[in-house]
Order: C-alpha cells, then structure tokens, then sequence
C-alpha cells in the first residue's frame, strides 16, 4: 500500500487590501502518519512560550510579544525533515486577461493550485489535501478542483489525489503552519516593513531556507520550494 501524504493549502488573505493585487497560493506537506506528533510538538512550544493550547497560529498574530515563540516555531518547522513547503506568487493579479484565455477566474484558479501541487504529486505515494474554508462557495470550489487535479494528473480512480476537504484552519496545525510561511512570502512580495517582529520572523525564514523569497526556486528543491508565476506563461494562463 503506498503512504499517505497530507498536503495543507491556503492562500494569502490580503487580496482586498493590497494594491498591487499580489496572491500567494502556499502548500505545506506531511505523512499522515507524523501528523499527531507535529501537532504536539507545537503544542509543547506553545506551553514553553505560555500560549494557550487553542491559540491558533496565524501569521497575522506575529508581535513582538510573541516573537519568540514564532522564530522557535520556523526552527522547528526547518528542522523537521518530514515538513516540507511549497509556495506560488502571482505578483500582480491586475495583469490577468481572463477573456483573452476564455476563462473564467475559478478556471484559473484551479489552473494555480495545479501549478502548486504539479510538483509535490508523485506516483510513490497517495496524497489527502485540506483546503482553509474560505467562503460560501467552498464546497463547490472543492469539488471542481478535485476534478480538475484528477483530470490533470490522469487519476480518474483518485489513487493518487486521494481526496480533497475542506477544514477549518483552528483545527488543523497544518495549516496554521502553512499560513505562517505563506504570510512571510506574502510580506516579501508586497514590500512591506511595517512590523519589527515580522521582519524578524522573515529573517529566520531566510536564514533557514538560504532563500530571499523572491525568485522561483531551482527545480526539486524539496523542503522550500517557491514558484514566482508570471501572467505571460503559456502553461498557466
């Protein structure tokens, strides 16, 4: 039987406020079977730093109060071979031309998270990926992306693309750990330098991927991978 992969998407949530129109797509992937053990060792960094067990991690909560658990969780997240992380930049999403492409923006947005997984999707292992609820809408956006992967990888039967849920993203350390990455890409990306503590946090980022944040990665990077998409590729328009 071939392992079990849980793979944790979210996106950046500062579509509405940010000019530039800069989406960053993130996935964070772990063996089903390491999950639990992930899960408790944030919450005993929780308890070291005095945070309530229920406290949900967000990148949005970066303080300068709490700075210290924070760079203590991106060490932990770097130092867990099992943890790994894959990001999509979209810089500016005013350059999109959807009827150019006769598309509608779902249609590209599925389009997006193909590119995301594309890489973290191997015939070597099954893979369950949880989705942060969103909107109303979001049981129809699971099923029309679940399609679209399945499609898109050849996997009618879901051998590979096991299944696809949402969840809500208090519950799921996951992605409270893919949220944390994506915001530090997101920071980068929108220029931003408004807070200490998180231009602290991006640093240790830094430091432990030996990455600006800016650029594409070499491909098969495996631990963090980033992928800076541009509105004139022919394979992701």
């Amino acid at each position: 039987m071939k392992p079990l992969l849980n793979i944790y998407c979210d996106e950046s949530c500062h579509l509405e406020n940010d000019a530039q129109g800069v989406m960053v797509l993130g996935a964070l992937s772990c063996p089903a079977s390491n999950a639990r053990e992930v899960a408790l060792k944030v919450r005993a960094l929780k308890r070291q730093h005095g945070i309530a067990d229920a406290t949900e991690i967000k990148w949005g909560k970066v303080s300068p109060g709490q700075l210290p658990f924070y760079l203590d969780l991106a060490d932990l997240i770097f130092a867990d071979d099992r943890l790994s992380f894959r990001g999509l930049v979209v810089p500016t999403k005013s350059l999109l031309r959807h009827k150019d492409f006769h598309q509608t923006h779902d249609n590209w947005y599925y389009k997006m998270f193909f590119l995301l997984l594309r890489p973290m999707l191997h015939q070597d292992a099954s893979f369950k990926i949880y989705l942060d609820i969103k909107d109303t809408r979001g049981e129809q956006k699971v099923r029309e992306l679940k399609s679209y992967l399945r499609n898109a990888v050849h996997d009618p039967r879901g051998q590979l693309v096991a299944d696809i849920q949402q969840v809500h993203s208090r519950q799921v350390t996951g992605i409270q750990l893919g949220d944390l990455l994506i915001g530090a890409v997101s920071y980068v990306h929108r220029a931003l330098a408004t807070s200490p503590a998180k231009l602290s946090l991006v640093g240790r980022i830094k430091t432990h991927s030996n990455l600006t944040l800016k650029w594409s990665t070499a491909p098969g990077r495996k631990k963090f991978d980033l992928f800076i998409w541009e509105a004139n590729q022919e394979d992701a328009v």
